[in-house]
């Protein structure tokens, strides 16, 4: 009997040894019963891209890998959007695995994702569970950020906290499958048919927030999505990503995270929303910070957050303007017409993606 059908999407940007090493784990799960499985990896513009390709002629996978040499590192969902469009005109497949490539993928872990869906069509999207380098777990998925969840996340105040636990983002998960607002996209599996309906990412966020946005519309279009912990996948930045753990190390958020906060916000919201988000941020973060300098623990804050939300904030007028085209373009995603999906050809600049073939 014929398998399922399973496309990998490995977007890389200067991290060809991990994708390397992330391939060969997915090579031991090609040989499960059921599951036909075949990789694409995007270099975003990195130079990855020899690497690699030496890798797959070396172990000779050229068979079931496609490489892919981005014109321009456009962000993780523009990465995304290339594999899928090769996905599509190589014929698509039923499911699409995005998988980071500072990922292992565990024994049965491909599979797992694809037997849940299998028995459940009503879902869209399925999450696996992560380890971290240290074997330690990370069974973690998210809520929809919101109003509440801003605040609570600015203040961070015990009875707040408490008040507010249903609103917090990072949500703890017990070992059992159950549904939730959004899985992290570094192993994240999503039904064919959800595309179909509503596009590929959203090209604005260059990085973070695509996978929320991309959720969120789904589950708006009747595709729920879930966490499904059989599934299990080591990852190598899980363990100091500082939005899902508040006790790792606080580094400067770049633009673009403030950039992506305030599109999330503005396309799925309004930007009349977005403008209070960034009032309730500013002044929950505002008072967190007072607190901590009152307890002496002002080195645990993420350095200068409260000037770059201010900054990037959809208060100012250029910034509100921006958030403004921004919705005025929603829902377009730059998936080319040939495909049949959503698209806008003006924002869509890169038009083909350039293919190594097998040099032998």
């Amino acid at each position: 009997m014929r398998g399922v059908d399973v496309t990998i999407a490995i977007v890389t940007y200067r991290s060809a040894d991990l994708t390397i090493d992330c391939l060969s784990s997915i090579e031991a799960e090609r040989l499960a019963p059921g599951v036909n499985i075949r990789a694409i990896v995007v270099d975003n513009a990195s130079g990855d891209a020899k690497l690699v390709a030496k890798a797959i002629d070396k172990h000779g996978w050229w068979s079931w890998v496609t490489l892919i040499m981005a014109p321009k590192n456009g962000g993780f969902a523009y990465g995304n959007n290339l594999a899928l469009q090769r996905a599509n005109a190589d014929g698509p497949p039923k499911y699409l695995h995005m998988l980071n490539p500072d990922t292992v993928v565990r024994k049965g872990a491909i599979g797992e994702l694809v037997r849940f869906l299998e028995a459940h069509p009503d879902i869209g999207i399925v999450g696996s569970s992560f380890e971290n380098l240290d074997g330690s777990e990370w069974p973690i998925a998210f809520r929809f950020p919101s109003l509440l969840s801003e605040f609570e996340e600015g203040l961070q105040f015990g009875l707040a906290t408490r008040f507010l636990r249903r609103w917090i983002v990072p949500k703890p998960m017990t070992p059992v499958p159950q549904p939730i607002d959004w899985v992290v996209a570094a192993s994240m599996m999503i039904r064919w048919s959800v595309f179909d309906r509503i596009g590929g990412f959203d090209e604005n966020y260059f990085l973070y927030f695509e996978e929320t946005d991309f959720c969120l519309r789904a589950k708006r279009a009747g595709f729920s999505t879930w966490y499904v912990p059989d599934s299990r996948v080591m990852h190598i930045g899980g363990q100091t990503t500082n939005v899902s753990n508040r006790k790792a190390v606080q580094e400067r958020l770049p633009a673009y995270w403030f950039e992506s906060r305030r599109r999330y916000f503005a396309a799925n919201h309004g930007v009349a929303y977005a403008v209070i988000a960034d009032i309730v941020a500013l002044l929950a973060h505002g008072l967190g910070s007072l607190k901590r300098m009152a307890q002496g623990r002002r080195h645990q804050g993420v350095p200068h957050f409260l000037a770059d939300l201010l900054r990037h904030s959809a208060l100012w007028p250029r910034n509100r303007l921006a958030a403004s085209r921004i919705r005025a373009t929603w829902p377009a995603h730059q998936m080319p017409e040939r495909l049949g999906w959503p698209c806008n050809n003006d924002m869509y600049s890169s038009g083909h993606s350039t293919a190594i073939a097998d040099p032998h």
